[in-house]
């Protein structure tokens, strides 16, 4: 059902839920809180402790007038307290919530306790009367979007509950006793307004078994479709002459992943394959032996990459180890205009290409390949399962490599790409000197600075990372600021560039381009240089605020420079030195293993902080983690294989609702079908 019919809703709320990806009531129900505020246990107003979220139980004594400020704001204070000290309620531009407040009346006030021992202070508390605490005593909190508070979501989920019919039970009677999973009503019932954390742990069972079990059975859907048709079959390929053509020697991981690769190139079924490696181990190389043993064949190649900047490196690379051995290649972006796509349009057309790099352009309904047989996404988790299906449908089902320099634990990867085999590329080429890593705090950035015109003096470049655009919290340097205010002046006399997210493709390819041609010194930047960017000059990289990244991605970072040979040096500021921090910080400091680190911080750093919002390239899940939940995982894993072994394409009627679970997590993706 539309969530506009909902009572309470109408167009107005309904554009609102939608910037939450909320549009019906099934996945209004869906939205699951992020957290609860506890109103269980509240504290006497001298008890509380300061500077940390908590419930304070206090009496309502006066209300003050308002107050104007400069600036237009608003400001209105509540006097409260109980025996044991006063507490002063201050409301910012919020006229509403002290009128609600009744003099005498005693409430559950939700926030941070500021001010001193006798005389405490709470900011726009949000407020509970006892009744209510006592009947909800855990609120749920969501994610919001402006317009939309916690507190409207949660009536709009007690109204669908009340208004939806019996809620279906997709999963089986059997899964349900043999893993003591509540039902689905039940479920969703507790996970919104739950008495306690038995009934948050109840739910959280129940529907991350029920995600993750729809993500393999949907994987594995995949998997059977492509098993079930032909792809490109080719026949055996010496490698030789392309080893031979190139100005170094393969390492033995690039020769056995390339191997892996060929094997699946001759085979009935289109290969669906991750190639996996840590920063700098060669993957692209391995990408081009496809290319070359697929050009022998008579079929042509594509390559989709994120960015324009890691396409047109793609198309530089690759050119140069494949133009020796007669393959013909372009480079197709959203860049490129006019004539010169007409002519270049025309080329893969005809098969004259043969191989097409570029970025999700190469998607577009006006490329049409003569006779496509190898493709190829880098960097996986940035396309999802559907882009990979729209590259397969450009061709008979074509071979597909993905690759992904984000290195994760092999065990979880086998388990999060049900519907690829892994290669691994776990040895990185001869002459990579292992970047030096310090981790500093602000107080030595002068010093810092010093070192980086010293490197810049000998004619090296660096890379100076911040995590924004714009500035948010207080405490992280945007990246805007920070090239102003920072890194401008203290490089006085050098030749400093921005690059960030926003800026238009063109513009960052031009800056990337002045960069890579030396007319740059330095360059200020996002996590956009994060994948890929290669400038062999380039030996230091400075991160800052580097306790807001997982090591994987700081290690992603560091791999940016060290490329060309030579000392490389990658500097950690972070001026939050807690024992956590000083850990996760030391650990990559003492080594450039990165599945080692992956491992680490998978093991330290906690739930979904290792894979992000990402998701690689998988489905967006609401609620199982992929690292924390690793064991539920397995145990899903092992049931949709059981399930798909006893009904193929789950079209058994008692399926019908898994098959339904499946399809909707991908986002009724027909490849399912």
């Amino acid at each position: 059902m539309d969530v506009r019919y909902l009572k309470g809703v109408g167009e107005k709320r309904a554009a609102q839920l939608a910037r939450l990806g909320i549009r019906t009531v099934e996945e209004l129900l869906g939205f699951y809180p992020r957290d609860y505020n506890d109103y269980s246990k509240p504290y006497a107003v001298a008890a509380a402790p300061f500077d940390v979220k908590c419930v304070v139980r206090a009496e309502v004594y006066e209300k003050g007038g308002m107050a104007r400020l400069p600036g237009g704001r608003q400001m209105l204070r509540v006097a409260a307290g109980d025996d044991t000290a006063s507490l002063t309620l201050t409301y910012f531009n919020n006229p509403y919530a002290p009128k609600k407040l009744e003099i005498g009346r005693t409430y559950l006030f939700f926030g941070k306790v500021g001010g001193v021992l006798a005389a405490r202070e709470m900011v726009n508390p949000e407020m509970l009367t006892e009744a209510a605490a006592a009947a909800t005593p855990l609120v749920p909190v969501y994610p919001l979007t402006e317009g939309v508070s916690s507190a409207y979501l949660a009536k709009c989920m007690r109204t669908a509950l009340a208004a939806a019919p019996v809620i279906d039970e997709p999963l089986p009677e059997a899964l349900l006793q043999k893993y003591r999973l509540c039902g689905k009503a039940e479920a969703l019932q507790k996970i919104h307004f739950p008495q306690d954390a038995g009934d948050i742990h109840a739910a959280r069972r129940r529907l991350i078994f029920e995600e993750l079990l729809a993500l393999q059975l949907g994987l594995l859907l995949l998997r059977g479709r492509e098993a079930a048709r032909t792809g490109a079959p080719m026949r055996p390929v010496s490698l030789e002459p392309f080893w031979a053509a190139l100005p170094f020697a393969p390492t033995n991981a690039q020769r056995r992943a390339a191997g892996e690769l060929l094997g699946d190139l001759t085979k009935k079924t289109p290969m669906n394959r991750l190639l996996q490696g840590d920063v700098g181990s060669g993957k692209t190389l391995v990408a081009a032996a496809g290319v070359y043993a697929a050009a022998q064949n008579g079929y042509q190649s594509v390559l989709m990459a994120p960015t324009e900047i890691l396409a047109a490196q793609h198309a530089e690379t690759l050119e140069r180890l494949l133009a020796p051995l007669g393959v013909r290649t372009a480079l197709l972006t959203g860049s490129v205009k006019g004539r010169a796509k007409k002519e270049l349009l025309r080329a893969v057309e005809s098969g004259e290409a043969q191989l097409v790099i570029g970025t999700h352009a190469v998607l577009g309904e006006g490329v049409r390949f003569a006779r496509l047989g190898f493709a190829v996404t880098d960097e996986q988790h940035r396309f999802g399962v559907r882009q990979r299906g729209q590259l397969a449908a450009k061709a008979d089902h074509p071979h597909l490599l993905v690759m992904s320099a984000t290195p994760i634990p092999r065990t979880l990867g086998l388990l999060m790409f049900g519907d690829l085999d892994i290669s691994v590329l776990d040895e990185l080429p001869p002459g990579r000197t292992p970047v030096k890593t310090y981790a500093v705090t602000g107080k030595k950035r002068a010093d810092l600075y010093g070192f980086l015109r010293r490197q810049i003096a000998a004619g090296r470049q660096a890379y100076l990372v911040c995590p924004v655009i714009d500035e948010g919290e207080s405490d992280m340097l945007a990246v805007t600021t920070y090239y102003s205010d920072v890194a401008q002046p203290l490089l006085a006399g050098c030749r400093v560039g921005l690059m960030h997210g926003r800026l238009k493709a063109a513009e960052k390819a031009a800056v990337m381009d002045d960069f890579k041609a030396g007319r740059l010194d330095a360059l200020v930047s996002t996590t956009v240089i994060e994948v890929g960017v290669d400038v062999p000059n380039a030996s230091c990289i400075v991160i800052e605020n580097a306790e807001r990244y997982g090591l994987s991605a700081l290690h992603q970072l560091r791999g940016r420079v060290g490329r060309g040979g030579g000392e490389a040096y990658c500097v950690l500021v972070s001026d939050h030195v807690t024992d956590a921090v000083k850990k996760r910080l030391s650990f990559l400091c003492h080594t450039n293993d990165g599945f080692a680190i992956a491992k680490f911080d998978l093991e330290t750093r906690g739930p979904g902080d290792f894979f992000g919002s990402r998701q690689h390239g998988l489905p967006t899940l609401r609620i199982a983690d992929l690292a924390a939940d690793s064991r539920v995982l397995y145990a899903a894993q092992q049931e949709a294989l059981a399930l798909i072994r006893d009904d193929p394409a789950l079209r058994a009627p008692e399926h019908a609702g898994l098959r339904e679970l499946a399809e909707g997590l991908f986002d009724g993706e027909t490849a399912l079908n």
